[in-house]
Parts: C-alpha cells; structure tokens; sequence
C-alpha cells in the first residue's frame, strides 16, 4: 500500500514538473493546449492545474476570444511566485542581475574587475554585493529568493559542492560554491558561463525549438556548450565544451592556459587586441578596456586596411572552429554569441560563414545554420537565472528550501 502511494505521488510530481515546464517555456496555454501538448487526459490536466494554482505557482492570464460559448482561460507561472538571481563572472566584470518567473529583469548591478587574473575571494565580495545591491533597488529581501545562479569562466566540477578550475584566471580548485554560502545563506547553481549562456539561448533565444546545437561564447576567454537531443553534453566531469582550447595551430600563438596554438589565443579578445597590436608595430591599441579596444578595432576598419586585415583573419579563424564544431558535432544550429562573439559577428557574421563553409565537410554544413545570439551581452547572467528555475520545474514546483513541501504533494 505504501509503495502504491509512492508510486501515485512520483506520477503526479512528474505531471506537475512536465505541466509546469511547458507553461514556463511556452504560456500563456489554455488547459486544452496543455492536454494537447502534454498527451495527458483532460482531468488529468485539471487537477494538476488545480494543484498548481492552489500552490501559488500558475496563475489566469486572460480570456481568449470565443465564437462561441464559454471563452478558454490561459494559464501561466506566476511571475511573482519568487524571484531569482543570476550572476556573470566574467574576466573584466561581475554583473548580477535580479528575475522574476517570467525573466523580467527587476535589477542589475555591475562591479568591474581590475585585476587580469581575479582573486576568488574578491570575486565573492563583488557577488555578495552585487545581491544585496539588486534586492535593494527592487525592494525586496533575499528570503524572496528561489536560488541564485552562477556563471564562471573555467571547467566546474559538480559533487557535494561545485569546484572551479580555470586555467587562465590561476584558479586550480577554487571552492566558489562553499566561499559564496559562507556569505549568504541562499540557495546556489554554479555552472560554466558558455553552458549557462548556453540555456539561455536554448530557452529563450536563438536556439529554440533546436534539438542539436553549440553555443559559442566569445569574450576575453573562448568556450562553446554543445546540445545533443535537446540535452547538454557535459562530458566525464563537466568539462565538455572548451572550445577555446581546441588547437588551431600546432605550434602557434601562446595562449593563456599555457598551451600553444589554441583557438583562444587567436580569436579570444586578448588574442585579437595582441595580433593588432603587432600589426600596428607594436603601438598601443586605443581604448581603456577590451571592450572598447574592440570597438576601436572595429571602428578603424572602415579606413585602415591593417585594421581589416585583421579582421578578415579573425573571420577566417573563427570560421574554421566553426567548421571544426560542425564536423565534430552534425549540429542544426551553430550559435555566436558573447559579447566580443556578438560586436565581431555583427560585421563578420557573412564571412564567418564562408569561412566554416570552406573549412566545414559539405553535407554536415549544408545541415547547419550560422547565426548570431539573440539576448546579447546579458545571456551569461540569464542563463545562471534559469539554473534554479530548472530545479524547481523539475521538481514540479517544490522549492529546494521547502524539501518538506514535497511530502505534503
């Protein structure tokens, strides 16, 4: 008898979780369009929704028209249910950014980086303000949180708590997760910041309705998230995806992590600030910062032939890591984003196609679309929001902090 409770209580926690995702990913949705979606019976759809709204979790979004009869309710997750946070650890800055549940953005904080490889510790101070300065200019306190996300740069570990290692910041087993939880008491998701834009783009972006795709992030670092079957390859420990490490040329430019050759070093924002650098003979590269110094870089093209040449190699190089992820991968869509991944296609995008096409086998490149990412330079921050979202849809909407709620479903 008690297995049989079991069993009826794990069915309906799965119809909350598959009723919930599709309303989050794709409401508003009338009860008919979820019993239409799903494959569940109509009172099975009923209840559960009932379940839902009684939850506080799904709540009316308004009549549809009718030509007749009784007008269709729509259903969506309630915005304000509760809150989530993501946070962008990246190589010149930390943003974090403040959600609700339909990914309205509430709140953003920026804390620049100054230093080339950040200490972890100052790193969490920037986090741990950057949260309490977001709660504050929304108006409402940590409890309200659902969980915080994090994207890092670097390979994280997953296990008891999440390790970094991040080669080229000098961080070998850097312990994040239990250094943030000693300064707030809230739930965390620490994942790779490429895997975390990755989700976003899945989710909300240039990647939906895409079974198999990569996601390439290029900033100061390089790196890629590869979806296979709708779902992210992740590899033995996580670490899956570091397209920025790849050889480019055997033998070539330096990179950061220490290796030779790598993609990063030719096409990462350090390596094309240095290439131009060393096409202007070594004169400065104006601007204060990498992003600016792209830009200036960008803005020079149009009346410096050394300028575009070295834009018309980066087209090449990136082109041919493009190639590189279509034969390896066979993927539907390839996606660029990152900031300096995003400023760069914005110009290049055509000849970063050419390129991959002159790179790529034909059959596999004739399968895939090269396209830019759609949520900009916030996907990072987005996507970590969506890593306690993920949690909760898949636990059918019971809180990682309220674990006793789930006896009670």
């Amino acid at each position: 008898m008690a297995l049989e409770r079991t069993t009826n209580r794990t069915v309906r926690l799965r119809n909350r979780a598959v009723l919930l995702s599709k309303l989050f990913l794709e409401g508003p949705l009338t009860r008919q369009d979820l019993a239409r979606d799903t494959g569940l019976s109509q009172p099975a759809v009923s209840n559960v929704v009932a379940d839902l709204v009684a939850a506080g979790l799904v709540v009316d979004a308004g009549a549809l028209e009718s030509d007749g009869g009784r007008p269709s309710m729509s259903l969506r997750v309630a915005p304000r249910f509760a809150l989530v946070a993501g946070v962008d650890v990246g190589e010149t800055r930390v943003r974090v950014e403040l959600f609700d549940l339909s990914m309205a953005l509430l709140a953003s904080a920026d804390h620049p980086i100054d230093a080339a490889r950040p200490d972890p510790a100052t790193v969490v101070r920037h986090i741990v303000a950057g949260l309490a300065a977001v709660t504050e200019e929304a108006g409402v306190s940590r409890s309200d949180l659902l969980g915080v996300g994090v994207g890092v740069s670097g390979v994280v570990v997953q296990g008891g708590e999440a390790v970094v290692y991040a080669q080229t910041l000098g961080w070998d087993g850097v312990p994040l997760e239990r250094m943030i939880r000693a300064e707030v008491d809230v739930p965390l998701y620490i994942d790779n910041g490429a895997k975390t834009q990755g989700q976003a783009e899945m989710w909300f972006g240039a990647g939906r309705r895409a079974r198999h795709a990569v996601f390439a992030l290029v900033g100061s670092g390089v790196g890629a998230t590869v979806v296979s079957g709708g779902t992210t390859y992740r590899g033995v420990a996580s670490s899956a995806g570091e397209w920025g490490h790849t050889t480019l040329v055997y033998g070539g430019r330096a990179c950061r992590c220490g290796a030779r050759g790598c993609l990063e070093a030719y096409v990462g924002a350090e390596g094309i600030i240095e290439r131009y650098r060393e096409a202007r003979r070594g004169r400065a590269v104006p601007g204060a910062d990498e992003e600016s110094q792209i830009n200036a870089l960008l803005a020079a093209a149009d009346r410096s032939e050394t300028a575009r040449r070295v834009l018309d190699e980066t087209a090449a190089y990136l082109g041919a890591g493009v190639a590189n992820l279509i034969n390896l991968f066979n993927p539907e869509r390839v996606v660029l984003g990152g900031w300096a991944g995003l400023a760069l296609g914005a110009r290049l995008l055509p000849a970063i196609r050419d390129a991959a096409a002159a790179q790529a086998l034909r059959k596999p490149f004739e399968q895939a679309s090269v396209e830019l990412g759609q949520l900009g330079v916030d996907a990072v921050a987005l996507g970590a929001a969506t890593l306690p979202v993920a949690h909760l849809l898949a636990a059918g909407g019971v809180r990682a902090d309220n674990v006793a709620a789930a006896a009670a479903v």
